[in-house]
């Protein structure tokens, strides 16, 4: 067994994990980084690239809730849940229900608002710091409504972003033509966001901030976090053949972190939804920004030298296999929009930590100031790395 010491240890080698341990080791702190995976590897690698700071609407709404039975029981419908699962997630689906009540989602908004509100800034200014400046795009990002009903149905969610200031531009199908010719007609037009950032390359992005924690001077274990317990003058964590002993951890595991906040007494109502992407190698793409077509529910994502297709929601738990039935409705809709597209390049599935308001956990542990809780992000984790890591830094130091 090796035994080591540390002020920090982050467990979760994700995006935010990774921004985390950079920014306090940049501060000066002694930091542990445990994961058991490549960096950076799992759903901070597969996402849509966006740093959505327009991404104010939870996903749970009042109008998710009215039609909850139907999307749910849809295989073709952009959320799913694996029907195996429901004994287990039943408890989160209630809660879920709960927080798509109007008051729960007006307050669960205003939450993202203030969450959202400086992540591009911060974002360009990590981006620099870790030498992927190159690799953001800032064409911003295109909703694509299909017919006038939903363009109307989507109008409080466009009200709530105008009160939060949010930059957001109403375009008729002519206008969208204009910006994206290769796009095909929409009836209910399209909403445009001006300012919005994304990577052409989140694989790439996570390499590099990996790199630059690690000649900061983070540690890396390449272990598993099995266990984790409190003692006096700080927490152990059990780690393949590690024992890592901290003054303060920093729960930042992504979808695995509920297992970890229930051992200390602290547990979250956290569950998975089981994200999946397609690409497509290219040498010419069919759109210059990301796009997402609302009625689906998922992005075309341009990327380097290929075309990311990502999104949907299925709930469905950490361990079952990869659903190709989801795959195939993914391409079955990609293909609609773009009905030329072949048999793609290579598929992924991954792991979002979701909670049922869509609002993060950064906290201390209710058991103690020598755990931080960082975890719960779902759609928005790489939006709000490095301000989730800005958080974490505050409450070391209150």
């Amino acid at each position: 067994m090796n035994i080591l010491t540390t002020d920090i240890a982050v467990i979760g080698g994700g995006v935010i994990g990774l921004a985390t341990a950079l920014r306090l080791r940049t501060e000066g702190r002694d930091v542990v980084l445990i994961e058991p995976n490549p960096p950076g590897s799992g759903a901070s690698y597969g996402n849509a690239g966006t740093i959505a700071d327009y991404a104010v609407i939870p996903v749970g709404t009042p109008t998710v809730l009215r039609n909850i039975a139907s999307l749910l029981l849809n295989a073709d419908s952009p959320l799913a849940i694996r029907k195996a699962a429901l004994p287990t997630l039943f408890p989160w689906l209630a809660r879920f229900a709960y927080e798509s009540l109007p008051h729960r989602y007006r307050e669960n908004t205003r939450q993202l608002v203030h969450l959202l509100s400086d992540a591009s800034a911060e974002w360009l200014e990590l981006a620099a710091q870790i030498g992927a400046s190159e690799l953001l795009s800032a064409k911003g990002c295109l909703y694509l409504y299909q017919t006038e009903k939903a363009f109307k149905v989507a109008a409080s969610d466009v009200e709530l972003r105008r009160q939060a200031g949010i930059a957001q531009q109403l375009m008729a199908p002519d206008e969208i033509s204009r910006l994206e010719p290769n796009l095909p007609h929409v009836d209910g037009g399209g909403l445009f966001f001006p300012n919005a950032i994304n990577f052409t390359d989140p694989g790439t992005v996570m390499d590099r901030m990996a790199k630059a924690a690690e000649g900061a001077g983070v540690s890396f274990v390449g272990a598993f976090a099995s266990d984790i317990v409190r003692e006096p003058g700080g927490v152990r964590i059990a780690a393949g053949r590690f024992a890592i002993r901290a003054r303060t951890v920093v729960i930042a595991a992504g979808a695995h972190s509920g297992r970890l906040a229930a051992q200390i007494g602290d547990p979250v109502r956290l569950d998975t939804e089981r994200g999946y992407h397609l690409e497509f190698d290219m040498e010419t793409l069919p759109i210059e920004r990301p796009v997402c077509p609302t009625h689906h529910g998922f992005y075309f994502c341009p990327m380097n030298g290929r075309l990311r297709i990502a999104g949907t929601v299925e709930l469905g738990g950490l361990s079952a296999p990869a659903n190709p039935k989801r795959l195939d409705v993914l391409l079955a809709n990609a293909r609609r929009i773009f009905p030329d597209l072949g048999e793609p390049t290579r598929t992924w599935m991954g792991f979002r930590p979701s909670m049922p308001d869509s609002v993060p956990v950064i906290r201390r542990s209710r058991g103690g100031k020598d755990v931080i809780f960082a975890f719960g992000h779902g759609h928005i984790g790489l939006t709000l790395a490095p301000r989730t890591a800005r958080m974490v830094s505050a409450i070391l130091a209150a």
